[in-house]
C-alpha cells in the first residue's frame, strides 16, 4: 500500500430524483422511499500508483465529473471504498472559487481550506499570481472573470500548493492554447516528481499524450481500465461510430443508457 496513491473498490454513487417537492418531504419523513433512484456510478474499482496519471474518458453524463468529485473529497460515495494517500487538490472551472471574492481573496480562502498556514500563503502568493497571468485582475472580483480566467486562477492555486494527488476536470478546455501548453508542461513536471494526476478531458489526444492509464465510463459503469494507449484506441473506435449516428439516433442511444441507470422507488 505504500506505493498506492488512489485505491477504489466497488464504489457506487446514487441520487434520488423527485417529480415534485412533496415526494422529497415524504422521502425524508417516511420509511418508504419515494421518487426515482439514479445510479451515477456503479461498482467502480481501480488503483493508481504514485507517479501515475489517469485519464477519465466518456460521453457527457457518463460519470467522469462525479467520480472526480468523489476522489477530490468534494462529494461522498453511497457505498464502496476509497483510499487516497496524501493531499488532494482539484482543478475545475469553478472548483473552490467564490465569485464574490477577488482573485487574491480566493487564493487565501482556498489555501486556508487546504490547511496551509498564513505565512506559507504569503510565501507562495507571488508564484500563484505569476503563474495565473492575472496580475492586472487579481484584485478584481472573480465574477468579472471569464471562464478561462477562472480556470487559470484555479490551476495556478492547485498546482502551486504542491498536492500529492492532482485532479483536473476539463479545466484546460477553456484556456488559451499558450496557457494550456504551459499547464501541460507543469503537469509533466508534477508527475515526474512522483505525484499522481487524474485528468478528465474530452480531448483524447491530450489524454493519450499525458496519461499512462485510462478509465472509460459509460452510464456510470466502467467499460475499460488499463494502459492508456489501449483504452484510448477502443474509445476512439466507439466515438467514431457514435459520431456517424444521426442526432435522433444519438438521443435514443443516450436515453437507453439513462433508463439503465434509474430505478423507480415507488
Amino acid at each position: 500500500m505504500d506505493n498506492i496513491a488512489v485505491k477504489v473498490e466497488n464504489l457506487c454513487k446514487k441520487y434520488s430524483i423527485y417529480n415534485n417537492p412533496k415526494e422529497k418531504y415524504l422521502d425524508f419523513l417516511l420509511k418508504k422511499s419515494f421518487g426515482t433512484q439514479f445510479n451515477a456510478l456503479n461498482n467502480i474499482s481501480f488503483s493508481l500508483e504514485k507517479g501515475q496519471s489517469l485519464g477519465l474518458l466518456g460521453l457527457n453524463g457518463s460519470g467522469k465529473t462525479t467520480l472526480a468529485n468523489i476522489l477530490a473529497g468534494a462529494s461522498s460515495q453511497t457505498s464502496g471504498k476509497l483510499i487516497t494517500n496524501g493531499i488532494v487538490s482539484m482543478i475545475s472551472v469553478s472548483s473552490g472559487i467564490t465569485t464574490s471574492l477577488t482573485g487574491r481573496e480566493n487564493i487565501v480562502q482556498k489555501c486556508l481550506l487546504l490547511g496551509i498556514s498564513p505565512n506559507k500563503i504569503k510565501e507562495i502568493m507571488p508564484e500563484i499570481i505569476e503563474f495565473s497571468e492575472l496580475s492586472d485582475f487579481i484584485d478584481m472580483q472573480v465574477k468579472t472573470y471569464s471562464s478561462g480566467m477562472r480556470a487559470k486562477l484555479g490551476f495556478a492555486i492547485s498546482i502551486n500548493i504542491n498536492p500529492d494527488i492532482l485532479i483536473i476536470d476539463e479545466a484546460l478546455s477553456v484556456g488559451d492554447p499558450t496557457f494550456t501548453d504551459k499547464c501541460l508542461k507543469k503537469m509533466y513536471e508534477f508527475r515526474q516528481s512522483g505525484k499522481t494526476v487524474v485528468f478528465v478531458s474530452h480531448s483524447v489526444p491530450q489524454v493519450e499524450k499525458f496519461c499512462d492509464k485510462a478509465l472509460w465510463l459509460e452510464g456510470g459503469k466502467m467499460v475499460m481500465f488499463g494502459e492508456c494507449s489501449e483504452v484510448a484506441k477502443e474509445y476512439n473506435t466507439f466515438i467514431n461510430k457514435f459520431n456517424l449516428l444521426s442526432n435522433e439516433e444519438k438521443s435514443v442511444y443516450k436515453k437507453e443508457i439513462y433508463k439503465k441507470q434509474i430505478n423507480n422507488m415507488n
